[in-house]
């Protein structure tokens, strides 16, 4: 394990503003709105503001606070965070994002998680942290080889957990992460004291045709996954299919690139008018630029083509294992994935917490941190009291 830090070269940044400064802008159909994709208005201001009152270093900064590292598992690198806490009797997280985010959606639960002395919190509810980055994204990137779908991510964050030291620890994850998550939870039972998700699908058991009359509840989180998958699941279907004819647009242009994540920060979160309602700006583009910068489009997407059949698109979603270990989920209402409890413990009949929450979407770290690091703790707490 080698000790990392971010050093983005001069030179990629005055290459971002000249590429910015030079888009080739489409013509755009009449409206304003965000029914046919990203408006023209918006994406012209926000890319103004990237390529000039944005601060990237004062970004880079600010991440290179937090202890990083690299490693080689299984042939590829993996960067991770790893902060531990002042707490001598913490207990070992591994946190995992997904796509289209990044290491930074973890950020802001770094402190409260592991220093909750220090955030008026209990001492006891302290966690070493343990934040991948996905094989493939960001500074784990690009990948050299095929093959990285989520049961070998998995495995490989079950070596890192051990070469860190850590002989039980917890586990979360969102998006991808939390497939990753159940997939560690299942192979590596003997380590994993419990799994907390905050993404979950559960598809209707049995024939659909045959569910019969649902209650309001059922039919409105079933509603909302189906508008997911006929309105706003392409991206999908692109990335599991032709990652690489994609990845040509989105690494030569930074507007593409900024367009092709932004649109799922407004559809997925709990915004208004724009994205920037539910996630600050310079987070925002801080996410964006660490695709940017890694050239990593490409093979972030190659996800989606290890796992095309686990894929809410895909004509029969292969289901994730079983979980030998206690699970807590939590529910965030603009999640286009508005899980069933009912279904989801016939699938996971080891569900020890599930919280609906008021308010958050589909990257509760940077919507609502507070939230989601309340929800962990509490998990742990209910894992401490069985």
């Amino acid at each position: 394990m080698e000790p990392f830090r971010i050093e983005i070269p001069q030179a990629d940044l005055d290459d971002l503003r000249r590429r910015l400064a030079d888009t080739r802008w489409p013509h755009e159909p009449s409206g304003d709105g965000w029914e046919r994709g990203v408006p023209q208005s918006y994406l012209r201001e926000l890319a103004e503001y990237w390529g000039g009152a944005y601060d990237w270093r004062a970004a880079e900064a600010r991440l290179n606070e937090y202890p990083q590292f690299v490693t080689e598992i299984d042939g590829a690198t993996v960067h991770f965070l790893h902060v531990r806490s002042p707490e001598p009797d913490a207990t070992p997280l591994v946190l995992t994002h997904g796509w289209p985010g990044s290491f930074l959606e973890y950020v802001d639960l770094v402190g409260p998680l592991t220093d909750p002395r220090a955030h008026g919190g209990d001492p006891a509810d302290a966690f070493h942290v343990v934040v991948p980055s996905l094989p493939g994204y960001g500074f784990s990137g690009p990948l050299t080889g095929a093959g990285w779908g989520v049961p070998r991510i998995a495995a490989a964050w079950a070596e890192l957990m051990g070469r860190l030291g850590y002989d039980r620890y917890l586990a979360q994850g969102t998006d991808f992460g939390s497939w990753v998550t159940i997939a560690l939870a299942a192979m590596d039972a003997g380590h994993a004291l419990g799994a907390h998700v905050n993404f979950l699908i559960t598809p209707p058991p049995g024939d659909p045709r045959e569910l019969g009359a649902l209650d309001e509840d059922t039919g409105r989180r079933l509603a909302r996954l189906a508008h997911f998958v006929d309105d706003e699941s392409g991206y999908m279907k692109i990335q599991a299919t032709r990652p690489v004819t994609l990845s040509y647009a989105l690494t030569d242009s930074p507007v593409g690139q900024l367009a092709w994540i932004v649109e799922k920060f407004k559809e997925w979160t709990d915004s208004g008018k724009s994205p920037e309602d539910a996630v600050d700006r310079d987070r925002l583009l801080t996410n964006v630029s660490l695709y940017w910068f890694t050239r990593t489009a490409g093979s972030s997407a190659q996800l989606y083509h290890e796992t095309a059949d686990m894929l809410p698109v895909s004509a029969a979603p292969r289901q994730q294992p079983p979980v030998p270990v206690p699970l807590g989920v939590s529910v965030f209402p603009h999640d286009p994935s508005q899980p069933v409890r009912a279904w989801a413990e016939q699938s996971f009949p080891n569900i020890v917490q599930w919280t609906e929450h008021d308010r958050g979407g589909h990257f509760p770290g940077l919507e609502q941190p507070g939230l989601l690091a309340d929800d962990i703790r509490r998990f742990a707490r209910t894992l401490a009291g069985a």
